[in-house]
């Protein structure tokens, strides 16, 4: 079995030092703006990458960022793994009994904001590729891919944006999380059933036979998981050390469900992301254990991720602004239009409907992951791949600030709290 050499083991401790460090200088530089941490970790990326420093020193930046050695490899093996780990915390925030709570207002404005944006995603390139500049790129795919990637929110970005404007147990905090949720869980189905169809010899059978695959995988882990993990739980809190056995044993279980679902044909991360949720939804899942992975994860495979995000890519060489318009107004149209007419229709305000659709809005780290994915498989282009980055940053940094506005505007009391009558 091959093995690093003792330069290719430093080489990758070098790069890995680097790529955490920098990732942590700028994550906590962009909190100082009360902006999120990814960011920061993404404008770092910028600055190591081609865009920054390959131009300014390149030499150099191949030498320690490019390459086929197998530190180069191993690499890409631990960004890997952190995409795989950052889609299991995104799982463990996947609450299905808030969404049942929620009821029927969660699923209308859910699909206001999945059925418009896919719609519109999937419509315009479909009948306008020339528009996308993906003529190598097979169109059903490419717009299957842009209507999900219209579709999906961000529930970290939404959470933390609620919580910041304090509306967060509100009805309509309740109602905006609950359908970020829906769309999030189906929005990653469909992205993993298109994966499942990218190859020579796909056929019609084969797509049904992966999207069943995946449908009936989801169900199961969501069912007659959630009860095996209750029967397991307590006994790992029993006879395990407290918080590391619990902490060890799921992320194993992360990692066992991300390779099934890679055997299945279906992409490792919805394994991940399924087993998240039917782990959240385990009542021996408590918040403080959850919290300790979230902070694991977040504070060191994230930034591993999205610092590579901006070592793939030039953003100057690739960046269309045109495209990056296009791609951005139909992103917060599609939320926008969707959300706020399906709250509206549920019987909140206008000004509350406003707030919902802003809130939905948010695309951040999810949105960044589906477009590294997509750009890694050879769905999308580099242009389109800084178009969608570009608009997941826009879209993640105006929420909050569009729903204080509207809320100010309007001179709302914050609505009524969770348990009430809510809104007329």
């Amino acid at each position: 079995m091959k093995s690093l050499a003792h330069a290719e083991l430093a080489h990758l401790l070098v790069m890995l030092g680097v790529v955490m460090l920098v990732g942590r200088l700028f994550g906590e530089l962009l909190r100082r703006f009360n902006q999120p941490a990814v960011v920061g970790e993404l404008i770092a990326g910028i600055v190591l990458g081609p865009t920054l420093f390959g131009k300014i020193a390149p030499d150099t930046f191949n030498d320690l960022f490019r390459g086929d050695s197998l530190s180069f490899i191993a690499f890409d093996g631990v960004v890997k793994i952190s995409v795989i780990l950052l889609l299991f915390i995104a799982g463990l925030e996947v609450e299905m009994h808030l969404i049942m709570k929620q009821g029927k207002k969660a699923l209308v404005t859910s699909m206001g904001g999945l059925i418009i944006p896919f719609a519109i995603g999937f419509w315009l390139p479909w009948q306008y590729p020339h528009w996308f500049g993906q003529t190598g790129t097979s169109p059903l795919l490419f717009s299957l891919f842009l209507g999900t990637a219209l579709s999906i929110s961000a529930l970290p970005v939404i959470a933390r944006t609620l919580m910041d404007l304090k509306i967060f147990k509100t009805n309509v905090g309740m109602l905006i999380i609950s359908s970020a949720m829906v769309d999030d869980f189906l929005g990653w189905l469909i992205f993993s059933v298109i994966l499942g169809m990218m190859g020579e010899n796909v056929s019609f059978s084969g797509i049904v036979i992966n999207a069943g695959y995946t449908l009936a995988f989801a169900i199961l882990m969501i069912t007659l998981g959630k009860r095996i993990f209750n029967l397991i739980l307590p006994k790992i809190n029993q006879y395990f050390s407290w918080p590391g056995g619990i902490m060890g044993v799921t992320i194993a279980l992360a990692f066992f469900a991300a390779a099934l679902t890679e055997h299945l044909g279906i992409h490792a991360i919805f394994g991940a992301f399924i087993m998240g949720v039917s782990l959240g939804e385990s009542e021996h899942m408590n918040a403080k254990v959850r919290e300790i992975i979230h902070v694991f994860v977040t504070n060191i495979f994230a930034p591993v991720f999205f610092v590579s995000i901006g070592l793939k890519v030039s953003f100057t060489e690739h960046f269309n602004p045109v495209l990056c318009l296009l791609v951005l107004v139909l992103a917060m149209a599609g939320k926008l239009i969707g959300c706020t007419l399906a709250a509206r229709s549920s019987g909140y305000p206008w000004s509350e409907s406003l707030v919902v659709g802003f809130g939905m809005n948010a695309r951040g780290a999810m949105e960044i992951i589906l477009a590294s994915l997509a750009l890694q498989a050879g769905l999308i282009r580099e242009d389109m791949f800084v178009a969608l980055v570009i608009m997941a940053l826009v879209t993640s940094m105006t929420s909050g600030p569009m729903m204080r506005w509207i809320l100010k505007l309007t001179g709302s009391d914050l609505l009524q709290p969770e348990g009430s009558t809510g809104s007329a």
